[in-house]
């Protein structure tokens, strides 16, 4: 998906610049939006790939807009709706209709403690071999969906190094549209910066990249 979400290379934002003793919060609001989501994916409507798309399909404007917790409750909200866990009136007017049916919340109090400390692990088995071994010279297909991907735009079509096979996991590219989790082989691919960025590139600059074997062709 050619979004404004990757970003990647783009020019024109200015440097990053690293907040010293950065709090994992800046605002109370931020630890409620945090909460939220991971309460409102416990009545498991969704998945975290299908998240991620949503986040991906915020409008460009508003998506440079937003702050990084502002855009969790704005794809929260629209997948709220989408998937009838409230109505769009009550997503406008942020109040209840009192004529709908109230339902004990999936995760309670109690759980949260075991629920983050289950986490949401990927890793699955596979029915097949894996295509490629560590060594191996791959080149990142050049695709372009229009649903979600895990492929930044930046890596299409350039060639790196197999690094390490971290065996089966689900693939968000199904997972996201709710195709089935279809477990694919993951690899983590070492790229040299220039093979990514050209001549201008530092010559000992390396990025890694974890990607799923639908994403690569060997060279």
């Amino acid at each position: 998906m050619n979004g404004i979400h990757d970003m990647g290379g783009m020019h024109g934002f200015g440097p990053v610049r690293p907040e010293p003793d950065e709090p994992i919060f800046h605002a109370p609001w931020e630890k409620r939006a945090l909460a939220l989501t991971l309460a409102m994916a416990a009545w498991g409507k969704w998945n975290i790939d299908a998240s991620r798309h949503a986040r991906e399909r915020i409008p460009p404007a508003a998506y440079l807009n937003y702050t990084y917790y502002e855009r969790w409750i704005a794809a929260l909200t629209d997948m709220m709706v989408e998937h009838g866990l409230i109505s769009a009136d009550e997503a406008a007017s942020g109040t209840p209709d009192p004529n709908t049916a109230k339902a004990e919340p999936p995760l309670t109090p109690e759980r949260v403690g075991p629920v983050l400390r289950r986490g949401g692990p990927s890793a699955r088995p596979l029915d097949r071999a894996p295509r490629f071994a560590v060594g191996d010279r791959v080149r990142a297909k050049n695709l372009n969906p229009e649903g979600h991907t895990r492929l930044p735009r930046y890596a299409r079509g350039k060639v790196g190094e197999v690094v390490r096979d971290h065996g089966g996991h689900v693939f968000p590219d199904s997972n996201a549209h709710f195709r089935g989790e279809d477990p694919q082989p993951l690899y983590a691919v070492r790229f040299t910066a220039r093979e990514l960025w050209g001549p201008d590139a530092h010559p000992r600059d390396t990025v890694t990249l974890d990607l799923w074997e639908p994403y690569l062709d060997a060279v």
